[in-house]
């Protein structure tokens, strides 16, 4: 049987993910104090209705963002456990819980931009993204059209690496997964 595997959350990591955060949420600010004028005067990007929704969307998002970082700054449970179980995920906003060795199908990647992050393939998708409120629920239903599951972990709030993490998710699938933990 693999030992425990606890990954705590990066205090350092969700401190840089809500500066930046803050950083978007006042460009939004800033844009919302353009004059329409001076945006409609501009070469590009000249419509003053396209600007102020952008900017309302970034204030919204990054907001939710800088909120759901001040949350897991406080939150002392660890950001990631392996063990015999399953994986325990903490690591986000929509994080999964609880997701047993007996519902994971497989593990794959799924890279957004430079953005990797680990997708934990289950046989029941719409079992876990029916849990949670409504916005997690409509984030879950949109992770499993865009990456085929709703459950998807970052390194980014970890105080892991991603090669490290992707290893550490693969060996303890293929080691639970095997029926390699009924052997011994």
């Amino acid at each position: 049987m693999l030992p425990e595997k606890v990954v705590a959350l990066s205090k350092t990591k969700l401190i840089l993910l809500m500066v930046a955060a803050i950083g978007f949420v006042a460009v939004g600010i800033w844009l919302l104090t353009l004059d329409a004028q001076v945006i409609a005067s501009q070469p590009r990007f000249n419509s003053p209705t396209f600007i102020y929704a952008i900017a309302v969307v970034a204030i919204l998002f990054f907001g939710a963002c800088g909120y759901i970082g001040v949350k897991k700054f406080f939150d002392d449970t660890p950001g990631l456990i392996l063990n015999a179980e399953g994986i325990f995920d903490n690591s986000s906003g929509v994080s999964a819980g609880l997701v047993p060795w007996s519902d994971i199908a497989g593990i794959n990647e799924y890279t957004i931009g430079r953005q990797k992050f680990i997708s934990i393939l289950v046989y029941d998708p719409e079992k876990y993204a029916e849990r949670g409120n409504a916005l997690r629920r409509m984030t879950n239903k949109a992770n499993i059209k865009m990456c085929g599951t709703p459950i998807n972990i970052s390194a980014n709030s970890l105080q892991v690496s991603y090669p490290e993490l992707l290893a550490m998710v693969n060996d303890y699938f293929q080691y639970y997964q095997q029926g390699d933990a009924r052997k011994g």
